[in-house]
């Protein structure tokens, strides 16, 4: 992983120089694996990110400011009571291991000093934050409980005895001899690579490759020299030089605190570690957030739209049914002009077709009725299929309809942030598709949809709809009629509108490029975008919510592009 014990080791001096003999002033807990602590340190306010995501656990100052809940949990109570007003006595890590302590002074509730410390533990799917009483040793609390029945080694449970990881053999980098690490090593076996994380302390697959890399042809030389040339960058650019970076290989990102050579991509560059990780990792952040606040929206969006094409498919085969409508009028017609021939018990009758040169045609019967009532029988099947057409016809068209509207709905959900799914989760609430229940104690006076708001380059006002409601609320009366209007061609997606009566070229294609990123076609290359003044643009009586015609547009090509998106964003 990319936050291994090296990153953290580079991490931990960004975080000294601005933590450490700071105060902590609040504490939030916005969702359930992550902390933010609000530190006061010469004059000056920062915000610490304390994750244990299984995927996205890390530890950062960030200037994203997530939504609180109305009620805080548990955790987050008790982390106030012991610590907020605190003072950061020191942040360090323990020596080559993802694992972070933070001692802290306190007061109790008599005014005399408590010491507590705070070790946040960065280990993937194992990762935990726990508050212990220093002079007990004993958990007060941890963000996950971890039984004996899960761990027999360690159980993180208030009460418990607070053990650390179980230590390793492995040798620790930074002290190592040339004669050590041969030692260590197995040439004959190969995977070098392995081999290193498994006998150094601290190294992760992307640190030992680029140790691998370096060493050009293996060779015990070589890798020595490369060994000890990658231990020396680590210890200039920890708190010194650092130039973290990210990069993009084969639609894989990843990112580390200094250049890496074997990486064959542009890699972009950041002023310090706590921006790389914000930048890389405050999408996929949201979006997981979003996943967790609308999981039963996905599974309801899925299933209603898995329901709607099997119906699709099922009008249309009943609309391939009604073509054989004239066949049934004229079979009825034959069965009457030869009654005569016909008797009550017979299976079958061959007949000459008038309408076809007189060719024979052979016509099942019901051998329980009448002659004549055969042939009314094939008068009405013909009569319920030419009835049954415009019926379907109608059906498939209001089923293809709710497609298109569920589909829209469901590309909304993967750019909204969590933020936006309350609105969604009311908007199909309304529309039938599910049951709202407003939460206790979160009774609130109704307000006006809010659209999300952008400045171009130009310094115009661009407003962006994130959900039907705001599509509507903006399109149909927020904007003005001579504002221009924007919205991808042919595909669900977001409206957009420049609050301005001679918006420039660059505004435009700004606007442009920011209704294809908040469309399905936001990862192509080129995306066809409608553009039209706002009078032009109405919503037809009892449409779906966020549904438009339009006309008088100009159609922009568009390569959406993220950073430029979320750089334009106030």
């Amino acid at each position: 992983m990319a936050f291994d014990a090296m990153f953290l080791k580079s991490m931990t001096e960004e975080l000294a120089e601005h933590g450490e003999s700071g105060r902590i002033m609040k504490i939030h807990q916005p969702f359930s694996h992550e902390l933010v602590l609000y530190i006061r340190k010469n004059r000056e306010n920062k915000r610490l990110l304390i994750s244990s995501h299984p995927s996205y656990a890390r530890i950062q100052w960030t200037d994203d400011i997530p939504e609180n809940p109305a009620q805080p949990p548990m955790f987050c109570m008790l982390l106030r009571k012991y610590l907020e007003g605190a003072i950061i006595e020191s942040i360090t890590q323990l020596p080559n291991e993802r694992i972070l302590q933070f001692s802290i002074r306190g007061k109790d509730d008599i005014g005399e000093n408590r010491f507590c410390d705070l070790f946040v533990e960065i280990m993937g799917r194992h990762s935990n934050i726990t508050l212990v009483d220093r002079a007990k040793n004993v958990i007060v609390d941890c963000i996950k409980h971890v039984s004996p029945a899960q761990n027999s080694y360690r159980t993180l449970l208030p009460g418990a005895t607070y053990i650390l990881p179980p230590a390793t053999d492995k040798l620790n980098p930074f002290e190592v001899t040339a004669e050590q690490l041969l030692a260590r090593l197995d040439f004959p076996a190969g995977k070098l690579e392995k081999q290193l994380v498994q006998n150094f302390a601290g190294f992760s697959p992307l640190l030992a490759r680029e140790i691998v890399f370096r060493a050009g042809n293996l060779t015990a030389d070589s890798l020595v020299a490369a060994f000890f040339e990658v231990i020396s960058l680590v210890n200039q650019h920890v708190g010194h030089s650092a130039v973290p970076n990210e990069w993009r290989v084969s639609n894989k990102e990843d990112y580390y605190f200094f250049p890496l050579r074997h990486i064959d991509a542009e890699q972009t560059e950041f002023a310090s570690l706590s921006a790389l990780l914000d930048h890389f990792y405050i999408g996929k952040a949201r979006r997981d957030r979003v996943h967790q606040f609308a999981h039963d929206l996905e599974k309801l969006l899925s299933n209603e739209l898995a329901r709607s094409r099997l119906k699709i498919e099922k009008l249309e085969n009943t609309l391939l049914e009604t073509e054989k409508a004239d066949v049934y009028r004229v079979q009825g017609e034959l069965l009457k002009a030869n009654l005569h021939l016909m008797e009550r018990g017979m299976k079958e009758i061959t007949v000459e077709n008038f309408y076809d040169d007189m060719k024979k045609m052979t016509i099942p019967l019901d051998t329980r009725k009448t002659p004549s009532a055969n042939a009314q029988s094939y008068f009405s099947r013909y009569q319920k299929l030419r009835n049954a057409v415009e019926v379907v016809k109608e059906q498939i068209a209001l089923t293809k309809e709710e497609i298109t509207y569920l589909e829209s709905v469901e590309s909304q959900l993967e750019t909204s942030g969590p933020q936006d799914v309350e609105e969604i989760r009311q908007e199909l609430a309304e529309q039938g598709y599910l049951r709202y229940k407003q939460k206790k104690g979160s009774r609130k006076k109704a307000t006006l949809p809010a659209p999300e708001k952008y400045t171009s380059s130009t310094g115009l006002s661009i407003l962006v709809g994130k959900n039907n409601k705001q599509n509507d609320y903006l399109t149909n009366k927020l904007a003005r009629n001579n504002d221009l209007w924007f919205h991808v061609k042919d595909l669900p997606g977001s409206h957009v509108v420049i609050q301005s009566n001679a918006p420039d070229e660059t505004s435009i294609t700004e606007a442009a490029m920011i209704a294809a990123y908040y469309s399905k076609a936001r990862l192509s290359a080129t995306v066809p975008v409608d553009g039209t003044l706002v009078k032009h643009v109405k919503k037809p009586n009892g449409a779906k919510p966020g549904y438009v015609i339009y006309d008088n547009q100009t159609t922009y090509f568009v390569t959406p592009d993220e950073k430029l998106v979320l750089a334009l964003k106030n």
